[in-house]
């Protein structure tokens, strides 16, 4: 038995397949079956009246229109610089500290050297002629160095030959210090045994 009122056919040309269960599309108002009903699909015309998203902005919220094939950031950077009601002495407010720059930053950029706000271009040290850092150069340049202390006004290689001299001669002493001592306990005994041969000497004179 057929229900010929249940069901319709796709409006696709290249399908006109009869669906029990068709959709139409909410843009062409058109009835398709499940495999076209996507707008990409059946290349829906009306497609651009649904499938269309605005882009807002980001500092005043309101919806900028963006014409298809024009990038959103174009229009939304134009947005800003002409239409765009927010505030913006209120948002740029991290002005750089350098004289004669007047550039101003959304976002505070502190020198880690004298802990003072730049902009983006003069964020280094070197950039700004930062005197913290000079002064922090100067001290390392003015305090003489662990090297130094210990050279004195010898060169390298006179420091060396010293150095080496020193470790000979402690080496030598070392070597004396311990010819002496083995010396010592050598000569000990014998004079003990020296001493007893005396007094059986004498014992046996007696």
């Amino acid at each position: 038995m057929e229900f010929p009122h249940l069901g319709k056919h796709c409006s696709q040309k290249s399908c006109n397949k009869y669906d029990f269960l068709p959709m139409s599309c909410d843009a062409c108002h058109m009835i398709f079956c499940s495999e076209h009903f996507s707008y990409q699909k059946h290349a829906c015309t009306s497609a651009h009246k649904k499938d269309f998203q605005v882009p807002a902005c980001p500092l005043c919220g309101e919806p900028v229109p963006t014409p298809r094939g024009v990038s959103p950031d174009m229009t939304v950077g134009q947005h800003i610089d002409q239409y765009c009601k927010s505030d913006k002495r209120k948002i740029f407010t991290n002005k750089c500290s350098l004289k004669g720059c007047k550039k101003k930053e959304l976002i505070p950029v502190k020198c880690s050297q004298c802990m003072m706000n730049f902009c983006l271009r003069h964020r280094h040290s070197s950039d700004h002629d930062c005197k913290n850092l000079a002064a922090a150069r100067a001290n390392r340049s003015n305090s003489p160095s662990h090297a130094s202390k210990v050279q004195g006004n010898m060169t390298e290689d006179e420091a060396l030959a010293h150095a080496l001299a020193r470790s000979i001669q402690e080496l030598d002493e070392s070597h004396d210090r311990t010819h002496r001592r083995n010396h010592q306990q050598s000569t000990v005994p014998a004079a003990v045994n020296g001493d007893g041969a005396n007094s059986k000497d004498k014992c046996s004179l007696s």
